[in-house]
């Protein structure tokens, strides 16, 4: 009775720690996507074209997303190898590091070129913290949660990425608000980035107190042997696996960039307000934050696929009024366009997402490394590339149109990956033994 009464805590305090670390390591890598969009273009490459700066800033930006693969299969080979825990406890450490770094480096103005050259190389440690982070972090609360209630306990991680969207920018607002243009160009930027790593302590120390969880431990149990590069195992036995995962990204984490982190820019291009727009998309990652447990919640009951299909559809549907809500200049018209994006269509998929794609992968030896693979791999196609390509479409038609377009396209592959994938829910993570892992635990049963 005593261990039944101690599973609900164990998720509770999983879901927790996942929550505020992944809201503490994702407020990092957030700053920079907004810092890009704001004031890198002017900081770092004032030489440019205001616009072909925007774009070189956004390509700073994508450079994180290169490296998050990388993370991805760094991190996932030891989270596979040595535990979830001690891994994610790492990759809080140095995403908080690099974040403080950004926040204290000379710009072009003071060091010329080697301002961008540091910039770039602190963007890709960003991107490998963050690479590892999103895998570890679902992870420790989808190996605790019942099979019955993962897609609502998991989902609190990606309220976790949510908030941590809504407290950076927030912050970028705060600050703006209390200082002149002049100032916070000349110091106020910093602000967000150095108060980083007091954020990085409290997250550290929540994180230390969550147990490793009960599918890793079952599997190191039962199978001692770790898998030699855990990465290119998840590759040979569940490729379909790793390719239904990047192709449920595409949708998911390409729009969420566009309606994020674009859309600012695109305000300003239109001669909208800028501060208006960026108070719309924290309202809307705020109401979307407590939207996904709920969005998970249903995938409990309806199942995986038919909620993550729905969210993919919706975005096709809304791509043209969304910014069509834009052009109007109108405000009501901008928050209900932010909305809709946000809180249904991108919230549908990110809110089952963790479940989803955790219950792909059935063998939970390479289960760290191939969700982190297949989601970092997304990562890189669609998030990391697609406000480049936004800038460069609204710089070719001088319209919105063709970047409707490239949401349609993100959707429909979406929506091929999923349709295609099998119905993962209610789905035991412990259902996908391999054989050594059956015969250690038979071994263990005759010796009993």
């Amino acid at each position: 009775m005593a261990g039944a009464n101690s599973v609900p805590r164990a998720v509770r305090r999983a879901a927790i720690a996942s929550l505020v670390g992944s809201a503490l390591e994702w407020y990092d890598f957030f700053l920079y996507g907004t810092a890009a969009a704001l004031v890198f273009n002017t900081l770092f490459f004032p030489t440019f074209d205001p616009l072909v700066g925007t774009i070189a800033a956004f390509g700073t930006n994508a450079a994180g997303f290169l490296a998050r693969p990388l993370g991805g299969v760094v991190f996932g080979h030891f989270g596979d190898r040595v535990g979830r825990k001690s891994v994610l406890v790492v990759t809080l450490m140095v995403m908080g590091v690099a974040t403080f770094l950004i926040g204290v480096m000379p710009t072009y103005g003071t060091v010329g070129l080697w301002a961008p050259v540091l910039l770039l190389a602190l963007r890709v440690v960003q991107g490998i913290a963050a690479g590892g982070e999103w895998g570890g972090g679902v992870l420790i609360v989808s190996e605790h949660a019942p099979a019955d209630q993962r897609g609502f306990y998991s989902a609190w991680s990606q309220t976790g990425v949510g908030l941590g969207f809504v407290l950076s920018a927030s912050m970028y607002w705060l600050i703006q608000a209390m200082t002149t243009k002049e100032s916070f160009l000349a110091w106020g930027w910093r602000i967000p980035f150095m108060a980083g790593i007091l954020l990085t302590v409290v997250g550290l120390l929540i994180r230390l107190r969550v147990m490793e969880t009960p599918a890793y431990q079952e599997a190191s149990a039962a199978a001692p042997k770790k898998a030699k590069l855990p990465a290119l195992e998840a590759l040979r036995t569940q490729p379909k696996a790793v390719l239904t995962t990047f192709g449920a990204r595409i949708a998911e984490n390409g729009a969420s960039y566009l309606f994020l982190t674009f859309s600012l820019s695109y305000a300003v291009k239109i001669g909208m307000n800028g501060d208006t727009v960026l108070v719309a998309v924290v309202v809307g990652m705020a109401f979307e934050s407590f939207a996904m447990p709920l969005w998970g919640a249903l995938s409990d009951r309806v199942g995986r696929r038919p909620v993550y299909l729905g969210g993919a559809i919706g975005m096709i549907l809304w791509a043209y009024p969304f910014f069509l809500m834009f052009d109007s200049r109108n405000t009501v018209a901008v928050f209900v366009a932010v909305f809709v994006a946000v809180v249904i269509c991108h919230g549908a998929m990110i809110g089952t997402q963790p479940a989803f794609i955790t219950e792909l992968f059935t063998d939970s030896r390479v289960r760290y490394s191939g969700v982190a693979l297949g989601h970092e791999l997304g990562s890189v196609v669609a998030g990391g590339f697609s406000p480049i390509i936004a800038t460069a479409l609204l710089a070719w038609a001088g319209a919105s149109w063709p970047i409707v377009l490239f949401l349609i396209g993100m959707g429909l592959i979406t929506v091929v990956a999923v349709a295609l994938a099998p119905e993962t829910k209610p789905k035991s993570l412990h259902e996908g033994r391999t054989p050594q892992m059956a015969e250690a635990s038979a071994g263990a049963g005759r010796a009993a």
